[in-house]
């Protein structure tokens, strides 16, 4: 049996995944077990993880792959100094010490960390290096549902390319064309996150979460920095960014044109221009994808399209690209970002250097994203009793009677349950439960639970044979990468003076039947679910409907705020302990907050450092 382990490390979100025959054993995000959100540092853990669970030594796997290609992405850094010089100088000679000591000699620091795991490891013969994109691109076509399709990966920067355009066929596929750095879309959306208040590479869910909340009417002056083309493609004005050259993302000009400088997120409460700069950069971002997309079913003439990339996770352009009926079907991967990279170089060097040949499964090949840890009863029970915990145990049908009881009383409800997910979203594996219909769960669950913004929205779990009575979507949506609206019939219009409301305002109005999952623009986050992805899930939301009529769930990852999702028992009782939440359901396990000792009590809110 050939066994390949992939691996992205040393920029954000380092993972690593293992292939057996090509077919995906288990992979995971080092995030979840050095609890240090979106650690870019080599992901031993992870490694060590899926090498466990595939029951390898690392002497036994036959290829060691990484995500990308160092010497080119140094040519790159060099090249863009000689461009810009003399500006970038500080940037340039901040970033050389570490190259020419460690990242140019990968291969050699690589062999060096992966003998760790294993003494018998002895050449690093094995070892290959794939393309950035072509990872990404790789990760998107082959655990897809399609035998062919056309692949759009969108990020902030790979080696060179930024954008790409590749077409799959079984197991051939090929990057058609690039757009290059400096000229990125994630770049350019990153700059508004920069500019806004948040934290880059992990706050710009929140400037996608925060544009329903203002206007676009910034959008000619965002098309300023932009040459925006009919066909999606773009380049941008360096004039007004610092990215390229300089420590920060956008420069004095940029703030010229906007009328003020960047938002201090320690000093500056976001207000309505924040909003509406969000909903500005956010509406140029989906033109662009949509212009992309249908430019490339234009030339391409395929009916499947496939997206990864950075981009990719920014689901209400994924929406907008579906809602247009561009092309037939669209997959994206779970684990668009960076840390999906492991994945698309595995499968990459499995299929395309190695010619193997590739059966196509209709569901698609990521079994749900349930792919990383998982704890037995025994192991459970043991953790929890290490930890002092007071719990009760339940047989299946009383466990699942229980838990949609106490969601129907408005309980938040911890649920630890299965496999960990691989990527950025809680999928029913390692998930926060609230009852949808309440209109204080939103507000309750961020600030009580979250210790986060109160504007942020939550997701809707739903049965998928549900899913068109009450969104205005019927496709496939496993991976809540898909934001469409509130059924007509579910909706509760907003009196013209509500309208008129300051936007977080909005927040507290009734909008639909399932407030607490309905964004102040009607639209929702949403997640299918079926029976054969995740069972204890989908029962848990029937019986959730059979006592209430409603076939939704409330759904947000089991972490706070700054937290990665979490991952061990451990982790689940800590945030359980550290939070405001009502009940922790853990295996077989449930836990009343009300019966904990209170000495075990933590104060989470200066537990992690806020993203």
């Amino acid at each position: 049996m050939s066994s390949i382990l992939g691996i992205s490390a040393f920029y954000h979100d380092s993972a690593a995944c293992i292939l057996k025959d090509g077919k995906i054993i288990a992979a995971a995000q080092e995030e979840r077990f050095t609890r240090k959100k979106h650690d870019p540092n080599y992901p031993h853990n992870a490694i060590e993880f899926v090498l466990k669970y595939a029951n390898l030594k690392l002497s036994d796997v036959d290829q060691i792959v990484f995500f990308e290609k160092p010497f080119l992405k140094f040519e790159r850094l060099l090249e863009t100094y000689v461009a810009f010089a003399p500006r970038g100088f500080v940037s340039f000679a901040k970033a050389m010490p570490l190259w020419i000591k460690e990242k140019l000699f990968q291969k050699n620091l690589l062999f060096n960390k992966l003998k760790k795991h294993d003494q018998n490891f002895k050449s690093d013969e094995k070892i290959f290096f794939s393309d950035h994109h072509l990872s990404h691109a790789a990760s998107a076509f082959f655990p897809s549902p399609f035998d062919e399709a056309v692949i759009l990966t969108a990020d902030g920067v790979g080696e060179w390319a930024t954008t790409t355009v590749a077409v799959g066929k079984n197991e051939n596929l090929e990057i058609k064309k690039e757009i290059h750095f400096p000229h990125s879309l994630g770049l350019l959306y990153s700059a508004f996150t920069y500019y806004t208040g948040f934290k880059v590479n992990s706050g710009e869910y929140k400037l996608m979460g925060l544009a329903p909340y203002g206007n676009p009417i910034y959008e000619d002056k965002v098309k300023r920095l932009v040459d925006l083309k009919e066909d999606g493609t773009f380049r941008l004005n360096q004039k007004y960014f610092n990215y390229a050259t300089g420590l920060t993302m956008t420069n004095e000009k940029f703030n010229n044109i906007f009328g003020q400088g960047p938002r201090n997120p320690q000093k500056e409460k976001i207000t309505q221009f924040h909003m509406d700069i969000a909903a500005s950069i956010q509406k140029v971002t989906e033109d662009i994808m949509v212009n992309l997309a249908k430019s490339i079913r234009k030339e391409y003439g395929i009916r499947n399209l496939c997206l990864a990339g950075g981009v990719a996770l920014n689901c209400v352009a994924n929406g907008k690209i579906l809602k247009e009926k561009i092309f037939d079907n669209i997959w994206i991967q779970p684990a668009a970002g960076d840390a999906g990279g492991s994945l698309g170089a595995a499968l990459a060097l499995w299929h395309i250097d190695q010619g193997n040949k590739r059966s196509v499964n209709l569901n698609d090949d990521m079994r749900g994203s349930y792919l990383g840890t998982e704890f037995k009863q025994d192991e459970i029970e043991i953790e929890l009793k290490t930890l002092g915990a007071n719990f009760e145990i339940l047989k299946y049908d009383e466990l699942i009677d229980k838990t949609a009881e106490l969601l129907s009383n408005e309980k938040a409800i911890g649920w630890f349950q299965g496999r960990m997910e691989f990527g950025p979203r809680a999928l029913g594996g390692r998930s926060i439960l609230g009852d949808p219909r309440s209109d204080k769960m939103q507000k309750n669950l961020n600030l009580k639970v979250k210790y986060r913004e109160s504007f942020r929205p939550f997701a809707p779990s739903v049965l998928r044979e549900d899913l068109s009575e009450w969104f205005e979507l019927n496709v496939d949506s496993p991976y809540m990468l898909l934001v469409a609206n509130i059924n007509s019939g579910k909706k509760i219009e907003m009196t013209d003076e509500q309208r008129k409301l300051f936007g977080i305002d909005k927040l507290n109005i009734k909008r639909s039947e399932i407030p607490a999952v309905t964004h102040v623009d009607y639209s929702a986050r949403i997640q299918t679910v079926t029976k054969h992805t995740n069972s204890r899930y989908y029962d848990l939301i029937s019986k959730f409907k059979e006592k209430t009529g409603c076939p939704v769930i409330v759904n947000t990852s089991f972490n706070v705020r700054g937290e990665p999702i979490v991952n061990t028992p451990t982790d689940a009782f800590n945030c359980f302990m550290g939070t405001e939440l009502d009940y922790l359901v853990i295996g077989d396990c449930i836990l009343d907050k009300t019966k904990q000792d209170p000495k075990l009590k933590k104060d989470y809110t200066k537990e992690f450092e806020l993203d």
